[in-house]
This record gives structure tokens, sequence and C-alpha cells, in this order.
């Protein structure tokens, strides 16, 4: 018989994704000034941190609606994201190549978090 391979928290896309942004952002924040980072990088790496640690946590529990209803928290901290970006590049915060580049991933990460959704619906039991 073959060995079974069980699914790891490293093995999905939407947590890579959503683990990759946190640090990117993190990176960025780390580099503003007391006032920045006091106001607006906090909430900004909070919520980029909360939409990997909402998979990590999902993924951890063991009902079904338990992991969805915490791959959907992911899901709202990634939109919060969305405005955190919009304010930092407004306020010249971070450039137009680094806005564009948390854009681009979390408009990659809302699509996979909803594949996670779908995964996890169709294939776990109640």
């Amino acid at each position: 018989m073959g060995e079974v391979k069980y699914l790891k928290l490293n093995d999905i896309e939407a947590y890579k994704i959503a683990f990759h942004l946190s640090n990117y952002i993190w990176d960025i924040v780390i580099q503003w000034d007391f006032f920045a980072q006091k106001t607006i990088g906090a909430q900004f790496v909070d919520a980029a941190d909360s939409t990997s640690a909402n998979i990590a946590e999902g993924f951890g529990r063991w009902g079904k609606k338990d992991k969805i209803k915490f791959y959907r928290y992911s899901q709202g901290s990634r939109k919060e994201c969305y405005d955190w970006n919009e304010k930092s590049r407004y306020r010249n915060l971070i450039t137009e190549e680094q806005y564009l580049h948390i854009f681009q991933e979390l408009e990659k990460l809302g699509p996979a978090i909803g594949r996670l959704i779908k995964f996890t619906n169709e294939k776990l039991a109640e």
C-alpha cells in the first residue's frame, strides 16, 4: 500500500501567499517613523498577520464549519489590508511599486482563500 500524505499548513497556497505578504508589509512598516507606525502601520501589520493567522487557526480546527469560519475571517482581514494599502499610498508611506505589489498579492489571495473554502466544504464531512 502507498503511504498516506497528510496536508500540511505550508502546502496551502492561500497560507503561503498571506504569510509572505504579511512579512513584506512588516519589512516596509518597520522602517516608518513612530507616528506612522503607531497609527497606520500597526493596524496594517495586524490585518496582514491576521490574514495568515486565521488560515492557520482554521487549518488546526476539526470541524468543517469551524474551519470555514476562520477562513472567512481571513477574507475580512484581507479586505482590511486594501484600505491600509490605499491609505499608505495616499499618505506617501509606500512607493507605487510597493503599493502595486501588495495590491496584486491581495488580488491573488482572495481567490486562493475561496478555493480553500470550496475544497474544505467539498472534501470534509461535517
